[in-house]
């Protein structure tokens, strides 16, 4: 039986006693943990120019129903090319093959980003430790030196696969967070951190090329009247309400934030003071014509919104084009509410 060394957060994933003093897994343990919740692996790629042998490696896979899909190659140029076009989760490649064999296989999949998770396991035939020091040092995940016992290539395959669905589970959580560090968790917007860092590479790049984008400061009007009569549950609903209606207005490229309170912030690229009054001007109406239900049904609510555009002789930081949005949005809220003001051309 093969075993393979766990942490205790690693037990605790997969629901073992952190008290087990052993600190290994059997593969029985592997199998268990594959096959709970969806973490078997869905497709397998041989590689080997003996047809004998990749039947061979079928008929042990088959029975161990670890994969939905396997794929077979007769040389690694083909490997390849099936690599890069279907969804693989391990690769198993021979060393010795004609034209483009296992170590060149090797050194075409390392440097490609997007297959550098997937295991790829080498098989030769020579039982030479500079062959598998040489296998390990391109970049392959482990070795099986044929002929192979069934058990054994199923057991490394089983390990390689959970190694896999745990770094996959460890990545897809690593996003998670960075989304949660960016976003703003009652809107679903981006938050103040996020689009801070987005408005200094927006304005280097206008700043070194000239190309124009645009600030929107928008500032929902009389927002603490609304919390004061509906209370602050039903005001989270009015930001939510808001907040999809600033995302069904923006292009694809432009970028939303919750900028505080009930204020928000738009980053418009590649738009002039014209181009950017127009999208104000649809997001105002927009927000003004919002009906609510419930308790809120008689509640109408409306913004004021501040623009400033880059490039702009009073403009020289960051600072200053939110400086001068803020205070057009400011300038809307003393001449009423409800409306557009914008900081005039230089």
């Amino acid at each position: 039986m093969c075993a393979i060394p766990v942490d205790n957060s690693t037990k605790s994933l997969i629901g073992l006693d952190a008290n087990d003093k052993h600190g290994y897994l059997g593969i029985s343990t592997v199998d268990w943990f594959l096959r709970r919740g969806g973490w078997i692996g869905n497709a397998i790629l041989i590689i080997d120019d003996t047809k004998s042998v990749r039947q061979q490696i079928l008929d042990t896979l088959y029975g161990a129903d670890l994969f939905s899909d396997y794929f077979e190659s007769g040389n690694g140029l083909e490997g390849l090319k099936t690599l890069l076009n279907e969804k693989i989760d391990i690769v198993l490649c021979d060393v010795e093959m004609p034209g483009m064999d296992g170590f060149n296989f090797l050194a075409m999949v390392s440097p490609r980003k997007e297959l550098q998770d997937i295991p790829i396991l080498l098989l030769t035939s020579h039982n030479v430790m500079e062959t598998k020091v040489k296998a390990l040092e391109q970049a392959a995940s482990d070795y099986l030196t044929k002929p192979f016992s069934p058990g054994e290539l199923l057991a490394r395959v089983k390990v390689h696969l959970k190694i896999k669905a745990l770094q996959d589970n460890l990545k897809e959580n690593n996003q998670l967070l960075q989304k949660l560090a960016q976003t703003d968790p009652l809107t679903e917007l981006h938050n103040r951190r996020h689009m801070m860092t987005t408005l200094e590479a927006e304005f280097d790049r206008s700043s070194r090329v000239g190309s124009p984008f645009a600030l929107l400061m928008v500032d929902l009007d009389h927002f603490k009247q609304v919390n004061d009569t509906y209370g602050h549950q039903l005001g989270d609903k009015v930001l939510q309400s808001t907040a999809w209606e600033i995302k069904a207005t923006l292009r694809q490229y432009d970028s939303a934030a919750r900028f505080g309170g009930e204020e928000f912030a738009l980053l418009l690229p590649e738009t002039s003071l014209k181009g950017a009054n127009l999208v104000a001007e649809r997001l105002r109406q927009s927000i003004q014509g919002i009906e609510f239900t419930g308790p809120l049904s008689k509640l109408r609510i409306s913004v004021s919104i501040g623009v400033a555009v880059m490039p702009h002789e009073k403009i020289t930081t960051i600072k200053d084009l939110i400086r001068l949005a803020d205070a057009a949005m400011y300038t809307a809220k003393r001449k009423g509410r409800n409306r557009i003001e914008s900081v005039p051309p230089a």
